[in-house]
């Protein structure tokens, strides 16, 4: 079973029309969840890099630390992540080999989308260090 590109930007799409700040922080509260999603699946663990990354800016968001980052591309990580969390999604995470294909596609789709976004935060931890 392939999940394209398109699907991806649509369920990604999708999750990020019903995102909100509060969802952010129920996100920030599930990253032992996200953690474990990411670290016991191949598809996912290819991203592990880029979640820690992902998952450090939308925290330094959350407290100011860095706001340099315009909403919309909170909400795309966001959603990215929340899309993982949920079991009942395109291709429902209990079938087993395919399941976790589309949350990979959504988190590589999030990733494309935002990559200057990213560079630009990676750039700003690097120098702080």
């Amino acid at each position: 079973m392939k999940f394209t590109k398109q699907q991806a930007e649509q369920e990604h799409q999708k999750a990020a029309k019903k995102f909100s700040k509060e969802d952010l922080n129920q996100i920030l509260k599930k990253d032992d969840e996200l953690k474990t999603k990411f670290k016991n699946n191949k598809n996912l663990l290819h991203y592990w890099e880029d979640f820690k990354l992902l998952f450090s800016l939308i925290r330094d968001y959350s407290k100011g630390i860095y706001t340099q980052i315009p909403w919309l591309s909170i909400v795309s990580i966001g959603a990215a992540l929340a899309y993982i969390l949920s079991p009942i999604d395109a291709i429902p995470d209990f079938i087993p080999v395919v399941g976790l294909i589309d949350d990979a596609a959504v988190f590589a789709f999030c990733l494309r989308l935002l990559s200057k976004d990213i560079e630009d935060y990676k750039n700003w931890k690097d120098n702080r260090s």
